[in-house]
């Protein structure tokens, strides 16, 4: 079998290259060149960038055989998303490959600009010796103001509390009961920018926070206060820190990141009390290391056809931890639907109740579509291109949760009506405190049934005899029944046979057993992958 081809178009890491290991067929291009990415792009299954490859609408439609693009790092201003979605092409990065770089640097500016590290470093170099010029202040007893208080926010916090200090926080989106576990209170951005002697900035670049930080903010300030931003550029107006610096209504500033970049020429760098570096927050040999392995690890799991939780173009983002272990079981319930049914539904509810709904469980939604269509379809099915295969077809998907679960801790159905108006219906659970995956119910009578690689659903008119015919035309075509459970409605009315068996049946055999058992229908499943 042929491996998987996964392109490296920029410089990764040998940890990440480690990762792929022997499972996969590695090559190498200069992604920055068009001349040789694209052509390149032919054959390939994966490609992994960082920040110099445009991969764009063209570069996606070069490559036919395209499932996953990974950008080794956090931005994603060089991967056309929208393309990439519309082509099910899974767009993965590293967004917490930088997060402990970016927090140290921080604190790194944080002391440097209380200190009047550089500048007092460049006047000693310079052959001056000025202590009392560069008298500093200490951050003991101060109060840091965050903006922001997400991945990154947090580990400024933690790591500034040691200091003795006060932090409070912006952040609309946390509840203060988050905040205060952590020891910080969130305040209004006004009160941070009215209380705070440091602030500094963690939020990310968009249409509400280009600019947040500009003249008339500059002005409720203290005099004393200092800002830091290794976040995004343009979230301070640097012309309007310039000016307040300049006027004494700002003490000093420590920044990474710029509006333009490359930046080579500013009004900041004319001042002393401004300590500049060129967006250092991510440039650590760890990050670097970090970004490769965690790409590469998402490229195993989206060409093995897994979720991704770093995928930005899948919905749910990260799946909590009690969700996980339902998503192969909701895969199994939807290939097992689309057996049952024989076609594709018009409408089809995923189901989740129990103690899981109160988690975010849109994932299983996405996992029970990649089932439906798994066999469906001849291209692969992943979780970005599966919701697309349902809109194509006219196949209306809703969720539904609840805590009400009388019979099972948690249990997933998978139901949808055909275009005849039948219903169809599957639903599964995970036993015990190995969780073992077990089908619970199909078109509503109950069950519990593991499944196995092969299994066969019949429906008969109840009585005696039936279980004998079925195990004789097995047994006379040597397929080995692993297990058996009957259920029925009514005694006497309608009843199903649940069967695993140790290889597939022939549809044949299928229609052999379906005919001398009066069975109204006869499917098979195979879970084989």
């Amino acid at each position: 079998m042929n491996k998987p081809v996964v392109l490296v178009a920029e410089e990764l890491s040998e940890a990440g290259l480690a990762v792929l290991g022997a499972d996969f067929e590695v090559r190498h291009t200069d992604g920055a060149d068009r001349s040789q990415l694209l052509p390149a792009l032919a054959d390939v299954d994966a490609l992994i960038v960082r920040s110099a490859t445009q991969v764009d609408a063209e570069a996606i439609a070069a490559a036919s055989r395209l499932r996953v693009v990974a950008r080794a790092g956090v931005g994603l201003d060089n991967v056309d998303v929208e393309a990439a979605t519309k082509a099910g092409v899974m767009v993965v990065n590293a967004p917490t490959s930088n997060i402990t770089s970016a927090a140290e640097h921080t604190v790194a500016l944080i002391l440097a600009s209380a200190r009047n590290v550089a500048q007092a470093h460049s006047a000693l170099k310079d052959g001056e010796w000025k202590r009392s010029k560069y008298t500093g202040v200490e951050l003991d007893e101060k109060v840091i103001g965050i903006l922001g208080l997400g991945k990154i926010g947090q580990l400024v916090a933690q790591r500034l509390q040691p200091f003795g200090v006060e932090i409070i926080a912006y952040d609309p989106y946390l509840q203060p009961a988050r905040a205060a576990a952590m020891g910080v209170r969130l305040a209004s951005l006004e009160e941070v920018l009215q209380q705070a002697d440091f602030i500094t900035v963690h939020l990310p670049k968009s249409k509400e926070t280009l600019g947040l930080i500009g003249d008339r903010e500059l002005h409720m300030v203290k005099p004393s206060v200092r800002l830091i931003n290794v976040a995004r550029g343009g979230i301070i107006d640097e012309n309007a820190l310039y000016s307040a610096l300049k006027e004494g209504r700002v003490a000093g500033a420590g920044i990474d990141v710029f509006a333009k970049e490359p930046c080579t020429d500013s009004p900041l760098f004319e001042l002393d009390q401004v300590v500049v570096t060129p967006h250092l927050g991510a440039s650590t040999h760890e990050a670097q290391e970090k970004a490769g392995t965690q790409v590469a690890r998402s490229v195993k799991l989206a060409l093995a056809g897994e979720f991704v939780p770093d995928a930005v173009n899948v919905q749910g983002g990260a799946v909590a931890e009690d969700v996980k272990p339902g998503l192969p079981l909701t895969e199994k319930l939807g290939r097992i639907f689309t057996a049952l049914a024989g076609e594709v539904a018009t409408r089809l509810v995923v189901e989740v109740r129990g103690e899981i709904s109160a988690q975010d469980v849109r994932v299983l939604e996405l996992a029970a579509l990649k089932g439906v269509f798994t066999g469906v379809v001849e291209d692969a099915v992943t979780y970005v291109n599966a919701p697309l295969l349902a809109k194509d077809r006219g196949v209306g998907v809703e969720l539904v949760t609840s805590a009400d679960s009388p019979d099972w801790r948690n249990v997933i159905t998978v139901r949808g009506v055909l275009a005849d108006g039948r219903t169809v219906s599957v639903s599964g659970t995970l036993s015990g405190p190995r969780q073992i995956t077990k089908i619970v119910e199909v078109n509503g009578y109950a069950m519990e049934i593991e499944p196995t690689e092969h299994l066969a659903f019949f429906t008969y008119a109840d009585r005696p005899g039936i279980v004998g015919i079925v195990g004789r035309l097995l047994g006379e075509h040597s397929v080995n029944i692993a297990s058996m459970q009957v259920s029925r409605d009514v005694k006497g009315g309608k009843a199903l046979i649940a069967l695993t068996v140790d290889t597939a049946i022939p549809s044949e055999v299928v229609e052999q057993i379906a005919g001398e058992i009066g069975a109204d229908s006869g499917r098979t499943v195979d879970l084989e992958d």
